[in-house]
């Protein structure tokens, strides 16, 4: 399974690497990062029928990850990733947002990695 990381936080790229060392050594699961929307927009264009699922932060500067997953959700329809939204704000306008533009999820931070796991089918 492929899964695109959009956060611009650079710290989530090792959380993320070191929480899955062994779903990745066991390559089951493949990871690549973004740090904006443009750059996930970019990487999606050019591997787009390889990525499987996205998981995306809402707050990043320039494209929010809710403008991602309206562009993401326009763009790639046959078929289109899945896309779980990351959020520190938990707040209802947000997820009542992320799902109306199609989210197929929606997270809170600090993430629960074993619960992401589970929703991954991984544990």
């Amino acid at each position: 399974m492929k899964i695109l990381v959009v956060d611009d936080e650079q710290d989530v790229q090792t959380l993320f690497l070191q929480k899955f060392r062994k779903e990745i050594r066991e390559q089951r699961v493949e990871f690549a990062f973004a740090f904006n929307g443009k750059e996930a927009l970019t990487y999606l264009e050019q591997l787009h029928h390889e990525t499987v699922l996205i998981l995306s932060d809402i707050n990043m500067p320039g494209m929010s990850g809710l403008e991602l997953l309206q562009s993401i959700k326009q763009k790639f329809e046959n078929p289109p990733p899945v896309v779980m939204m990351i959020t520190a704000y938990g707040d209802e306008e947000n997820y009542n947002q992320a799902m109306k533009l199609g989210a197929d999820d929606f997270l809170t931070k600090p993430l629960d990695f074993s619960q992401l796991k589970e929703k991954l089918k991984l544990s």
